[in-house]
């Protein structure tokens, strides 16, 4: 497999096989590889999905934990040259509308964006793409979707590759084939 265009933006549904796909092109790349987890370990089933990705992933994996930062955490492994995976965009988004707002965590999306665009290292971007299913019945769930899927909509423009995968498959949204 010859490298892929970065950034490139994975986006699917829960258990899509997103990240198993990132990974692949993010293992395209030379070692050492950057995970980059914006989870919060809050419980036991939490706790069990990361050591099952971990495990995944194997030994030549470096995880770098950012549940909040990602800007200036991209921006600073931008200078070591690795290839960067961050899982997940939609993870990071929970954490930031819990912690500055929605007007915050657009903020932040903007600023990612910036970095995107400036970044010399290979990165891989996984989120899942939310706004698929009935609308939420509260107003929290409600400006989450729609958060998640305006930042879906900003990464997809900044990056130079976009792939849906679903049931597996992965789709080639950008760039298009003429």
């Amino acid at each position: 497999m010859s490298a892929p265009l970065t950034p490139h933006l994975v986006l699917g549904g829960a258990r899509s096989g997103k990240s198993t796909f990132a990974e692949s092109l993010v293992a395209a790349f030379p070692p050492p590889h950057v995970y980059v987890a914006t989870a919060q370990v809050l419980d036991a089933e939490m706790e069990a999905r990361v050591a099952a990705h971990r495990a995944r992933r194997g030994s030549h994996w470096r995880t770098v934990e950012c549940p909040l930062d990602l800007p200036q955490t991209l921006s600073e492994l931008d200078r070591e040259g690795s290839p960067i995976l961050v899982d997940c965009i939609t993870l990071w988004l929970s954490n930031l509308l819990a912690d500055r707002g929605d007007a915050g965590a657009k903020d932040a999306v903007e600023r990612l964006c910036r970095v995107l665009e400036a970044t010399a290292s290979p990165v891989v971007l996984v989120s899942n793409e939310v706004g698929c299913g009935i609308v939420p019945a509260n107003a929290m769930a409600r400006t989450y979707r729609d958060l998640a899927g305006w930042a879906n909509q900003r990464l997809a423009a900044a990056c130079r590759a976009v792939t849906l995968v679903a049931a597996g498959l992965p789709w080639t949204l950008k760039p298009q084939k003429p």
